[in-house]
């Protein structure tokens, strides 16, 4: 029998780590049509999108007007896409795991993630060392990702990269940039980043990871770009700050 929740253990390793990885949680099958239709979206243009360009990342094209400047770093809002995305987002899969964490009434947010990740291997950008809720603005900063992969990730590839355990530190202000990046130039947070993994994936594995764990990701090396799907739940009872970029769109009500 499949199991549709975490086992104590998953949980525990979740709460002590921030994060946990569920080895071939979706099928081949699901992957592979999540991927084709996230590339059809590609040729096609189907917008809204995100243009390596605009994150301005070490790497990335400087504008869209720049050789590269209109590759796709993110296709956005894929819940409302296909039901190919919706269902997969909402299944009882993902449901059931998350509700050992954060209750038995969720949701997900449908302005934060909600997209496939694109790691084009020409024009890729590397991420550096952050935590999500500096995007965030909710009334608690507890939250969690849940990244499929839908093919390998590997470092070679850009995959990410985490600090197990950051998710408890009780980081000051001053160890983040202007841009709420962690500064490396610090003595503290070199000691802290001496702890990190790569969190490499085969398709279909699935990798739950709390919104305040360091995570960081490197450029595509490879010559085949990077696709993963990446949903962020949370607590039904912890709502979104009104007229804050998380209240932009209506949350999506799960139940376990």
């Amino acid at each position: 029998m499949i199991a549709h929740s975490f086992s104590q253990a998953e949980a525990d390793s979740f709460r002590r780590d921030g994060f946990v990885i569920v080895r071939g949680l979706a099928d081949r099958q699901q992957c592979e049509q999540m991927k084709s239709l996230a590339q059809g979206h590609l040729a096609q243009d189907v917008q809204p999108v995100e243009y390596e360009a605009q994150t301005k990342y070490p790497g990335s094209p400087a504008s869209l007007d720049a050789p590269g400047g209109t590759t796709v770093r993110r296709l956005l809002q894929v819940y409302t896409r296909d039901p190919l995305f919706g269902n997969w987002a909402t299944s009882r899969a993902i449901r059931g795991r998350l509700s050992s964490l954060l209750g038995p009434r969720l949701e997900l947010s449908q302005a934060h993630h909600n997209c496939v990740m694109t790691k084009n291997p020409a024009f890729s950008s590397a991420t550096a060392w952050h935590q999500d809720i500096r995007y965030w603005s909710f009334e608690k900063p507890e939250l969690i990702s849940v990244w499929l992969a839908l093919g390998q990730e590997h470092e070679e590839n850009g995959c990410l990269l985490l600090v197990p355990g950051s998710h408890r530190i009780d980081f000051r202000r001053e160890q983040f940039d202007g841009a709420l990046f962690l500064r490396e130039d610090l003595q503290e947070n070199r000691t802290i980043l001496q702890g990190r993994l790569a969190a490499e994936l085969d398709e279909g594995d699935v990798l739950f990871f709390h919104c305040r764990l360091l995570h960081a990701a490197g450029r595509n090396r490879t010559g085949l770009t990077k696709f993963a799907a990446v949903f962020t739940y949370h607590g039904a009872g912890n709502a979104p700050l009104p007229g804050t970029r998380s209240a932009s769109l209506p949350e999506i009500p799960l139940t376990a």
